[in-house]
């Protein structure tokens, strides 16, 4: 009897084997790292040139694979819904061109990504100081509604602008003085100028909001064991959530967060589930190879996943059961 027990106990405790999900390549040749989702989920786009393409460009792929056709001739930075190209100039200005019409205004950046509201109506960027300790230079965080003017909202140190929450909510890290050990992570309203801290720590990496601004996921590392992992935690206030793994994330969608955890013994890279809502976990499968440089990406839909293949670096995408 107690040998039975043991028994089970064994197996209730061992891996769950993971069954790997099927995937097919749509592009190949290790033409095309950091490839993104069309919005519509049905296509990728990639930067390619000479010798396998005409010329260099923005091109496209379906997500079933098949012929590639050329989607915008110039290369820039384009916003999420493909509404707006951004190019940065050599000097302090970038330029935004509004895609339906050609119209443009410019944003003194210094270079400095911008970042989109859901409607991309209205942008963010911060202007770091250039010289001196990046923990201790100052940050100013601007905001500005297309083709007006910007205005400065925050000023924090070694940080910026990690996502907008809402049409007038940001999300923020960085240190509130020079001197302070400890990073932030905070909401501020830039009608207001309310803030809400979320968390202090030492460093907050791959800070990441799920699509519908509700939750946010990030990484503590190099502070006290209770606070380094990965922690998920609402938006809107509460306490964070530890997820005890560690790994490369993404989300799904509103609810539900992906990782592949790290893998130091080798072996096809598995994916994982994490479920907000009930904090439960599941195991979606292996990928049957393992990601190169954690370059994947889910489809807006989240009903596929893409990553550039260690084995042969091709592109391939898979079907999320």
């Amino acid at each position: 009897m107690i040998k039975r027990v043991l028994t089970l106990a064994a197996l209730l405790t061992a891996p769950v084997l993971a069954a790997t999900l099927p995937s097919r390549a749509v592009l190949s040749g290790e033409c095309c790292p950091g490839v993104v989702w069309t919005p519509d989920s049905r296509a990728l786009l990639f930067l390619d040139g000479p010798p396998a393409r005409g010329r260099t460009a923005i091109y496209q792929v379906s997500a079933g694979g098949g012929t590639v056709t050329q989607r915008f001739s110039s290369v820039a930075f384009f916003s999420p819904a493909l509404k707006w190209a951004v190019r940065p100039g050599g000097g302090e200005a970038t330029t935004l061109e509004r895609l339906a019409d050609g119209r443009r205004f410019t944003l003194p950046t210094r270079g400095a990504d911008v970042t989109w509201n859901r409607a991309e109506t209205r942008v963010a960027y911060t202007r770091s100081d250039t010289t001196g300790n990046f923990d201790r230079r100052a940050s100013r965080v601007f905001v500005a509604d297309v083709f007006s003017a910007p205005r400065q909202v925050a000023t924090l140190y070694g940080g910026g602008v990690s996502a907008w929450l809402s049409d007038a909510t940001l999300l923020l890290s960085g240190k509130p003085t020079p001197q302070a050990r400890d990073r932030e992570l905070f909401t501020l309203d830039i009608r207001s100028g309310a803030r809400r801290v979320l968390r202090q720590a030492l460093n907050l990496r791959a800070v990441t909001v799920s699509p519908d601004g509700r939750f946010v996921a990030y990484t503590i590392a190099f502070d006290s064991a209770a606070r380094n992992g990965l922690w998920v935690q609402a938006t809107a206030g509460g306490t964070p959530r530890e997820l005890n793994d560690y790994g490369s994330y993404r989300w799904r969608d509103g609810g539900r967060l992906l990782l592949i955890p790290l893998n130091a013994a080798g072996g096809p890279h598995v994916l994982r589930q994490y479920t907000v809502q009930t904090g439960a976990w599941a195991t979606l499968g292996d990928l049957g190879d393992q990601v190169r440089q954690s370059d994947w990406g889910v489809s807006p839909d989240g009903a596929q996943l893409n990553f550039l293949s260690a084995k042969d670096g091709n592109v391939r995408v898979v079907r999320l059961p």
